[in-house]
């Protein structure tokens, strides 16, 4: 059902897979019999688990059992007996411009080197799509060989639950990527290939904290999620509505984009003050 009539995405199934096992792990196997007091009891063993957590896996037992009540498979357990942690949800982390700059100094100048090597080339193609794209990481990864022209002013991306958008790509990126695709042999399927697959979210992980080391950024603060947050938050400083934000981002609801409305404040703060027509009233 996630799959066909909600479209979820394979990374969604199988945490809702993970989630609805360690559940009925916790009830000895008797989840679809569970009794108010069986889910009292889960509570109290997910009580030390981030709100974070919680939430998902009551997100997964809400979904389940909303499955089998449609099914005609079981009755009675209400929402309000799962588990519902209030959640504020957590500004993105982001990189400021100066560490922006300083991560792309130092890929481009291993990448236009003389000799430079195969993955400085990958790594600079990487960094313009994570920083310059707004892609998500498994987005970046899996991205096929014909994704990409040098002809064409954007990149056909397959994001969660299967969904396709069309995503611009900066003159600086296709240039690299131009660079990069000279490199791939010409029976790979894939971008971004690694011996027999495409490159791998976690290899791509360690690059990017690889790289914050040599340029002295603590790698701690250095992902791909991060980058895809700098791109998404510079290009709302810069004047990018919120809409066409949505739309670069692969966001299904605008209210996810809004997140990154807290980066302009000090901004509409100063065009209040600047073009409010109250701005340079003084009282006679």
């Amino acid at each position: 059902m996630l799959a066909v009539e909600r479209g979820a995405a394979k990374n969604t199934i199988n945490a809702y897979r993970r989630d609805l096992e360690q559940a009925s792990d916790v009830l000895n196997g008797r989840l679809v019999s569970a009794q108010r007091s069986d889910f009292q009891r889960l509570s109290k063993y997910w009580s030390d688990l981030a709100s974070s957590s919680i939430a998902r896996k009551s997100a997964a037992l809400r979904s389940f059992f909303g499955f089998l009540r449609e099914e005609g498979l079981a009755d009675g357990i209400a929402d309000d007996v799962l588990p519902r942690p209030a959640l504020r949800r957590p500004l993105p982390k982001i990189l400021t411009h100066q560490e922006i700059a300083r991560l792309f100094s130092f890929a481009e100048a291993q990448a236009r080197r003389e000799k430079a090597r195969p993955a400085d080339i990958r790594l600079l193609a990487l960094l313009e799509l994570l920083y310059g794209s707004g892609l998500r990481a498994s987005e970046l990864v899996t991205l096929r060989r014909q994704a990409f022209a040098s002809d064409r002013p954007a990149l056909m991306i397959t994001g969660k639950g299967g969904k396709q958008r069309m995503t611009p790509v900066s003159s600086r990126a296709r240039i690299a990527l131009t660079d990069w695709v000279a490199l791939i042999p010409e029976k790979s399927k894939w971008l971004f290939p690694s011996r027999k697959t495409h490159l791998t979210r976690i290899r791509l992980y360690q690059m990017l904290k690889e790289l914050a080391v040599r340029v002295d950024i603590d790698p701690a603060r250095v992902s791909p999620h991060v980058l895809r947050h700098a791109f998404a938050t510079h290009l709302l400083e810069g004047g990018a509505d919120l809409r066409s934000l949505q739309s670069f981002l692969g966001h299904a609801d605008i209210a996810t984009t809004q997140i990154y409305t807290h980066v302009d404040t000090k901004k509409l703060v100063d065009l209040v003050n600047l073009r409010h027509p109250l701005a340079h009233y003084r009282p006679k």
